[in-house]
């Protein structure tokens, strides 16, 4: 392998390009939690909505030839499945935990059924920017192919940031992720922030497994996901519900999930399936630690574990 032939500076290579590549889909997915959290709703469903998405982004490049009208039906097809879950969760006496599940059997289902033609063909992927220069190794370039959808959610995250401080509409959705009643009290509309940030939440994650699909990994299978979607949730708790605290979150993990393959490159074999769970291992971290009695979940919304109209 090309990091073979670094040697062991191959592996802190291997790990960087690694952790651009593995954390672009845990960005989109915790940055469109992040949304929906903010409105005091939780969407389990996104583990569904991450492989609707890989399907649609990999089934529409493979039919147009284009892989960003892929990337667009990959988001399109996350909001579609956000709509389903905004309108089922505020419905009296529905719990997100279960709609959630709902959800992720029905949007992976739905996936693999309409993605069963996609398991062969080769779709076109997305075109990436080099950031090498000729002369560099070609291990050293191969790290430096930077995707596009990792560099628009390096831009998504701090202006997620400025939207939920600065606007008028990131008041709205922080004030009704927190108190309900004071929001309704202000004349908003709890139902429709909560539906539209929840749309817009799962648009993102939607392109999220446009990512996978056609970029890394760059196929589409049935297990692409590997639970990076319900990770996102555990991402986000671990983030505060910050945005630009996601961004470096997803990189912690995409380098989590890098490590594996990275010590592999250099012939250790020894603990590779240990290693590949990594980030496996970190998210249970995560949940224990942030599930003690004796820490407070700073920056949670006040909202969130309450029923749709806003009561615990």
């Amino acid at each position: 392998m090309a990091t073979e032939a670094l040697g062991w500076w191959g592996v802190p290579l291997a790990i960087a390009a690694g952790t651009m590549r593995g954390g672009t889909p845990f960005l989109f997915v915790s940055l469109g939690e992040c949304l929906t959290e903010k409105s005091g709703k939780i969407n389990l469903g996104l583990e569904g909505t991450l492989l609707m998405g890989a399907m649609s982004a990999y089934g529409v490049s493979y039919l147009t030839g284009s892989p960003w009208f892929g990337v667009l039906a990959a988001g399109l097809s996350g909001a579609v499945l956000g709509a389903i879950h905004g309108w089922l969760s505020q419905q009296p006496r529905v719990n997100d935990v279960a709609v959630g599940i709902a959800m992720i059997i029905f949007g992976s289902g739905l996936a693999f059924f309409l993605g069963k033609p996609f398991i062969q063909p080769s779709a076109t992927q997305l075109p990436t920017i080099n950031l090498a220069s000729s002369g560099m190794a070609p291990a050293v370039q191969a790290a430096l192919q930077i995707s596009p959808l990792f560099l628009l959610g390096l831009a998504i995250a701090p202006l997620m940031q400025w939207f939920f401080r600065s606007t008028r509409w990131g008041l709205f959705i922080r004030a009704v992720g927190d108190s309900p009643e004071a929001a309704r009290a202000m004349g908003v509309s709890i139902f429709k922030v909560r539906m539209l940030s929840i749309m817009a939440g799962s648009f993102l994650a939607g392109i999220g497994g446009a990512a996978l699909s056609l970029y890394y990994p760059g196929v589409w299978t049935e297990r692409i996901s590997s639970g990076q979607g319900l990770m996102a949730v555990a991402l986000v708790i671990f983030a505060r519900w910050n945005p630009m605290a996601c961004l470096w979150a997803s990189l912690l993990f995409g380098g989590a999930q890098s490590l594996g393959p990275a010590l592999q490159s250099v012939g250790i074999r020894e603990g590779y399936y240990l290693f590949n769970a990594a980030p496996y291992i970190l998210t249970l971290f995560i949940m224990v630690v942030t599930c003690s009695p004796r820490r407070s979940l700073v920056g949670a919304p006040g909202a969130l574990g309450t029923d749709s109209q806003g009561r615990a």
